[in-house]
């Protein structure tokens, strides 16, 4: 029987074979990878992943492509929202870091970018298919236009990369955007600091982003008594990443 994509799901199934074999050859899976592959649907991805990595774990919401899925018997399957799923927890019980890829659901792309932002250190890699204008936010250096709370919230943990554009026509059905495949590699020694205030900080700086830092996150500072010196003379998508970061460690201590 012919699974019909559900639109409450934002099911879009890539389809076309060149791009997939593309993409496979962008994650370069090797034999002994802890694998996990979030939204598999039909298997697109999927299967080519299995010829080379037993076993592959697949995280699937949809019950009935969950149970197509189990019906294979060479797939760890596991039938939840991935919001609720503890990568700590696989990753301890496969004795090693994951590497975890998957075409995201681009409804809830972005919440499911910062779930996984709290397991990066049982990380290895991340490659996700995504919508394109959300992964040119999430590289953005500043300065541009797309450069904003997400490029901070990621690039402060992550090395990003954009690898892959990949046209509507590759889809059943076809999306009405364009997508990418990005790259995200945890920093190896990643700066001390408090994820909560930095997110708390960067929302308060990006809060009315076309205004003057001292509008928006000067006002937030002054809240907290902040006695040091930080140039609020620009907007916040002129702050490089590496001085909210160190903005956060000045308020940390």
């Amino acid at each position: 029987m012919q699974h019909v994509a559900r639109k409450r799901f934002g099911q879009h199934f890539l389809t076309d074979r060149v791009m997939i074999e593309s993409i496979i050859d962008a994650i370069a899976p090797e034999a002994g990878d802890a694998m996990v592959e979030i939204g598999p649907g039909l298997g697109a991805m999927t299967l080519p992943l299995v010829a080379r990595i037993q076993p592959l774990t697949v995280i699937e919401l949809d019950r009935d492509l969950a149970a197509r899925l189990r019906k294979r018997g060479d797939l760890e399957v596991i039938e939840s929202d991935v919001l609720k799923v503890d990568f700590a927890a696989i990753a301890a019980a496969k004795g090693q870091k994951l590497r975890v890829v998957g075409n995201l659901p681009y409804n809830i792309s972005t919440p499911i970018l910062f779930h996984l932002l709290g397991f990066v250190d049982h990380v290895v890699d991340h490659h996700f298919m995504l919508q394109k204008e959300v992964v040119d936010r999430m590289a953005a250096a500043p300065g541009n236009k797309d450069y904003g709370r997400l490029s901070v919230m990621l690039q402060w943990r992550y090395q990003i990369e954009s690898v892959l554009d990949v046209p509507p026509e590759c889809f059943d059905p076809p999306p009405r955007v364009d997508s990418a495949i990005v790259r995200m590699i945890p920093l190896a020694e990643p700066p001390a600091l408090d994820a909560g205030l930095l997110e708390q900080m960067v929302a308060a700086a990006f809060s009315q982003r076309r205004k003057l830092l001292r509008h928006s996150l000067g006002v937030w500072l002054a809240q907290r008594g902040f006695q040091g010196h930080f140039d609020l003379q620009r907007r916040a998508e002129e702050v490089p990443v590496h001085e909210y970061v160190a903005l956060a460690q000045q308020l940390q201590k």
